[in-house]
């Protein structure tokens, strides 16, 4: 995993007397000072929000249970939530989920795409991003050029979780209002203009048949 810069807690106190950075990127040739930039925020221990193929989503750093802490707080989780890891490829997520044959030919298929996988995860995964009885977890490829370049730049997974605030139902989808919402709860709002209504389709395919867990903007027709 790349380094983590640690804060120490003042830094977050100050990070609640001032509004998150706000970087407007270019949806498909995205800026790389700017990708450079956001992605230091996240070895630093930052939480952003950044566009998707499906929605706006948060991500923190893999490594850092300080920020995964405080996307529980503002969502309102509970300990039996399965977390996302953002890869940029299959090779990377099967550093990550245990992929048999099946599972790796339906992964193959729909990534990348607005689609969030169930697996059963490796050692490489720290073991508080697993569901805690499961030993599972969230996994996908987006089709978004931003999430992509701040993947390749981070140079590993990113930490991720639908941007859907306690009582809502949907993804909060304007960078300025998410910003007006957020603005002392995170370090840094991305603006990749707009980029969907709903979260991913989730698919759990831990068991002997693919189980749809959630129909959002990905087709699962093929799961039917």
């Amino acid at each position: 995993m790349g380094t983590l810069v640690r804060r120490k807690p003042e830094y977050f106190e100050q990070q609640g007397k001032r509004m998150a950075q706000f970087f407007s990127i270019h949806p498909e040739n995205p800026q790389a000072r700017l990708i450079s930039q956001a992605v230091d925020i996240l070895r630093r221990g930052g939480l952003i929000v950044y566009p998707t193929d499906s929605a706006y989503a948060l991500g923190c750093h893999i490594g850092d249970k300080l920020a995964l802490d405080r996307i529980r707080a503002l969502r309102q989780l509970d300990k039996h939530h399965n977390f996302t890891l953002m890869c940029r490829d299959l090779s990377e997520l099967a550093n990550y989920a245990r992929v048999d044959n099946t599972a790796y030919r339906i992964i193959k298929s729909h990534t990348p795409g607005p689609f969030t996988f169930i697996l059963n995860a490796t050692s490489e995964v720290p073991r508080r991003l697993q569901h805690p009885k499961r030993k599972t977890l969230g996994m996908r490829v987006p089709d978004n050029a931003i999430a992509l370049a701040l993947l390749e730049e981070l140079g590993e997974p990113l930490m991720s979780s639908s941007l859907i605030l306690p009582g809502d139902t949907l993804p909060l989808t304007d960078p300025y209002d998410i910003r007006d919402t957020l603005e002392h709860q995170c370090e840094l709002v991305i603006d990749g203009g707009f980029c969907g209504l709903e979260p991913t389709s989730v698919i759990d395919l831990t068991g002997d048949e693919p189980q749809v867990m959630r129909e959002g903007c990905g087709d699962i027709s093929d799961f039917r």
